[in-house]
């Protein structure tokens, strides 16, 4: 059996001697959680913050205003700039964040439940990918965290 996604990037985080943090709003930690249920990952996670409304987008990662009122928070450039004000806030190599519909409700027939935008911010790379998970609110949060995962798996292996 393979080894789970948080201890992966893990090792790939320790050997290239980065910090990761998160910016998570459907998730709700559970990225973070993962990160730290792997032994030793204080070596390389800085922290993450759990901002579900607009205000805590605006005040703790600083996702601009217009930004939030033009696209939503569920939306490709909420995401990207909650990864780069994380990464900032923090002061880390990578920022991660994951903004989305977990459900059952809160869709719109242009934001379906299940719809996630996740991003990846560093200095010299950014990377936002749109999925749409088709489970309940805990399958669409468990999605959202291994693509999220996935996506800092491959930023490394293709870095």
């Amino acid at each position: 059996m393979s080894e789970p996604l948080e201890v992966v990037v893990g090792k790939m985080l320790r050997e290239r001697k980065l910090t990761l943090t998160l910016a998570e709003s459907c998730t709700g930690g559970l990225i973070g959680h993962r990160i730290t249920d792997v032994p030793g990952s204080s070596e390389y996670f800085m922290g993450g913050i759990v901002a579900y409304s607009y205000e805590a987008k605006e005040k703790l990662l600083g996702v601009r205003h217009a930004t939030l009122y033009d696209y939503g928070a569920v939306s490709a450039e909420t995401a990207i700039e909650m990864a780069r004000g994380v990464r900032r806030t923090l002061g880390a190599d990578i920022g991660l964040s994951v903004t989305g519909i977990a459900g059952p409700g809160g869709g719109l027939p242009d934001k379906p439940v299940g719809l996630v935008y996740i991003s990846l911010s560093t200095r010299n790379f950014e990377r936002t990918e749109r999925f749409v998970w088709n489970k309940d609110r805990s399958g669409n949060k468990w999605d959202s965290s291994e693509a999220a995962l996935r996506m800092l798996e491959e930023y490394f292996e293709n870095a």
